[in-house]
């Protein structure tokens, strides 16, 4: 079995240091020491792309750049690499959005993976004039979904639901490749749209067992409507040659938060009406209240699963952390558990990549779990900006 790999494409600024925004984070809270270029990002882009990820995730939200227009430039940059672009239904039509990705596919075949974010974050939704509540925006994707697939079919569609109505809406060409779409949601409202409409389920960093009783779930309900399922994983990565400079690393990210910098990432947080964003939070609140979230290795709620990330970062706050072996074989017994992709990420997002891409890339591909071994930075004369330690 072969997986797939994507990165992430820090939309809001990097850091060698963890840097703020994500889920339930208030616009302006993102940011780090590197501005988010054309330029940067694409260093980004294309080192993932000689190490063979397929593709790399681009966020939406108050705190980012656009994803629609910055993986839009990104593509003329890059050569293969496709881009899972977040994307929020109901802040556009159906027909654009189906409109939209049969544009950037008809320019770039093969390179859009959309990724639907229903949204957890009511305060945020607002912000655009998206009054709905957490049920009806629910609602509405599915309604969206609904329409987008029957566009991307070729056909003209007329829907009069609750909350969307489109008139004899079509397309002048469709989409081929269909982009494949990604969908991700811890609530009860998710999981029978999840089932109906997606080809990718993605989790947040839970434990192993979490994340087994979720595929299980969304599996089954899949199998109820004739359908089946791939799942991915969303996950930050501190990997190195040992596990001691792996977690000498953790300890530099938790050194730089400050008690003031914590509890306001955590207050707003604590507004989100994610239940995944809930679930992150979960995995560190013993740590907040007792105090213990200063001693790195404190937050390792199990081998190698670090919660230190989401204590000032929304959405996606675990890490796996440690040796290169260490992190392969964390990876595998999540490919054990169901998980088909992979995207990860790391501060900063360029040298991350790296350690990653040259420590554990090789060990899953020795146990047949990526690539062919022919996509790796050495079998190619481009080297990619890699900013000085």
């Amino acid at each position: 079995m072969s997986l797939d790999m994507h990165w992430f494409l820090p939309t809001y600024g990097d850091s060698r240091l963890i840097v703020g925004g994500g889920h339930g984070m208030q616009a302006g809270t993102a940011g780090g020491d590197r501005r988010a270029t054309i330029g940067y990002l694409s260093s980004i882009g294309r080192a993932a792309e000689e190490f063979g990820f397929r593709g790399a995730l681009t966020p939406a939200g108050a705190w980012c750049e656009d994803a629609w227009l910055t993986t839009a430039m990104l593509s003329r940059e890059t050569e293969k690499l496709a881009f899972l672009i977040a994307f929020r239904p109901g802040l556009i039509s159906p027909t654009l959005a189906a409109q939209m990705s049969a544009t950037f596919t008809n320019h770039a075949p093969g390179r859009l993976l959309l990724n639907v974010v229903t949204g957890g974050e009511a305060h945020e939704q607002r912000q655009y004039g998206d009054h709905l509540d957490k049920v009806q925006r629910y609602e509405r994707t599915d309604e969206f979904l609904e329409i987008v697939r029957g566009l991307w079919r070729g056909e003209t569609v007329t829907h009069r639901g609750k909350h969307i109505q489109v008139e004899d809406a079509a397309l002048p060409f469709v989409p081929d490749p269909t982009p494949p779409l990604y969908f991700g949601g811890s609530s009860g409202p998710a999981g029978p749209i999840a089932a109906r409409h997606s080809d990718v389920y993605l989790t947040w960093g839970e434990p192993t067992d979490a994340v087994a009783k979720k595929v299980e779930w969304i599996r089954g309900l899949a199998a109820e409507q004739g359908r089946t399922v791939r799942f991915g994983i969303r996950l930050h990565v501190i990997t190195r040659d040992t596990a001691d400079a792996a977690w000498a690393q953790a300890g530099q990210l938790i050194e730089a938060l400050g008690e003031d910098t914590v509890a306001t990432a955590q207050a707003n947080l604590a507004r989100s009406e994610s239940t995944g964003q809930q679930n992150m939070l979960a995995l560190h609140e013993e740590n907040r209240r007792n105090g213990s979230w200063k001693d790195a290795r404190a937050l390792e709620i199990r081998p190698n699963l670090w919660a230190g990330v989401g204590l000032v970062r929304g959405g996606a706050g675990t890490a796996l952390v440690g040796s290169h072996t260490e992190v392969a074989e964390r990876i595998a017994e999540y490919a054990a558990v169901g998980i088909d992709e992979f995207v990860f990420s790391g501060y900063p997002h360029l040298e991350e990549l790296y350690w990653f891409g040259e420590g554990v890339l090789p060990l899953l591909r020795r146990r047949g779990l990526f690539g062919d071994g022919t996509d790796t930075p050495a079998s190619s004369g481009h080297v990619p900006f890699l900013p000085a330690r």
